[in-house]
């Protein structure tokens, strides 16, 4: 009971306190531009920023790799950008198309983007989230392989093992083996390692500080290549029967000779499947990402309208902010399995068998008296 009276005068301290601390910080400061700091956390950048410290801006420099159309190759730190605005000709455009992306000029004086490979921040965060996946299944296969070497095949993991190995029979029983069929086991370890990529990237996402935090599933060219893989599993492994179906449907002949009116809805059903998959889990990871950093910026939004409307907006952009983290959590969990199972289901569709007609044969007895 004591502990629970402590953290309601800590909560009600935070809600009246923290605007005043607030107001008496941007006194001197010019107003929040809560546009930028969305924007800014959703967007890829060359640097991984932390904080500020007054006007310094505390960051980590990534690596430019770039390759100019007329002067080849370039290697060099982010932090050479931000120094000076340009380095060996080369620029972060402000505006355009091609607005923070590194630009350089041609010959002819006009802004052109070189080859650019450079490590950014949804590139860090994409290494970092595959180190970490590696190291978590290898960490399970190593304790089944310790299981078989001691003799003891009934033992079951525990800990955090025991989850993954939950989790894993869960997405495999449930949705692999049902949606696939008998070739479940071709395609079970591209789907599992899709499920616990989405999954863990949303978890990583939420997670504020280094080197967690960026938006790798809010953005469309992530999403893009998942529903490519997909794309390519459902179309370069289906088997005869899924392109009888797309080439030659069994249709009257009316509606696919001479004119192909049912290949050619068949043909976009090829491009929406992957379609649906890439718009979908983009639009949601991205749309949640808004919703919390909008609701957070309501307490520095509210600074200039006075200490009242200041604190009940801070009280009320708390209170949603933990909600839609917790419903955030269970975004990031159903996003993952939507994308496996609808993948399961596209390529379990791509594996159908021969239609075998029914044969019905009528048996007749024949009472012997």
């Amino acid at each position: 009971m004591k502990r629970h009276i402590l953290i309601c005068f800590l909560f009600m301290f935070l809600i009246l306190e923290f605007p005043a601390t607030v107001q008496a910080a941007q006194k001197d400061r010019p107003p929040v531009d809560a546009r930028e700091v969305i924007l800014g956390h959703l967007k890829d950048s060359y640097h991984w920023h932390f904080f500020d410290i007054g006007e310094k801006h505390i960051s980590l420099p990534l690596p430019v790799i770039v390759r100019s159309r007329e002067r080849g190759w370039f290697v060099f730190l982010s932090s050479s950008l931000e120094e000076s605005g340009t380095y060996k000709g080369f620029s972060i455009a402000t505006e355009g198309r091609s607005a923070g992306k590194i630009v350089e000029k041609d010959g002819n004086g006009n802004q052109i983007r070189p080859f650019d490979i450079s490590i950014t921040k949804n590139v860090v965060s994409l290494f970092f989230t595959c180190i970490l996946l590696i190291f978590l299944v290898l960490n399970l296969a190593k304790w089944y392989r310790k299981r078989e070497e001691e003799g003891n095949p009934d033992a079951v993991p525990s800990g955090f093992n025991g989850i993954m190995e939950w989790v894993t029979m869960s997405i495999y029983e449930g949705v692999i083996i049902k949606c696939v069929g008998k070739d479940h086991k071709r395609y079970a370890p591209y789907l599992l390692t899709a499920f616990f990529f989405i999954f863990l990237t949303n978890l990583l996402g939420l997670v504020p500080f280094f080197p967690a935090g960026a938006n790798l599933t809010g953005n469309i060219a992530v999403t893009m290549s998942l529903a490519l893989c997909t794309m390519i599993a459902i179309n370069i492994f289906g088997n005869k029967e899924y392109w009888k179906e797309i080439l030659w449907p069994d249709v009257p002949i009316f509606m696919k000779a001479p004119v192909p009116i049912m290949q050619i809805i068949e043909f976009f059903g090829i491009l929406t499947k992957p379609m649906a998959l890439m718009i979908r889990l983009f639009a949601n990871i991205f749309a949640g990402h808004i919703i919390i950093l909008a609701l957070t910026s309501l307490v520095f939004l509210t600074v200039a309208m006075g200490p009242a409307i200041n604190a009940s907006m801070s009280a009320v952009s708390v209170l949603f902010s933990v909600f839609m983290m917790v419903l955030e959590l269970l975004v990031a969990f159903i996003q993952a399995y939507v994308f496996t199972m609808l993948s399961a289901i596209f390529i379990g569709l791509s594996r159908k068998e021969p239609h075998k007609p029914v044969i019905q044969t009528d048996t007749i007895k024949i009472d012997k008296k």
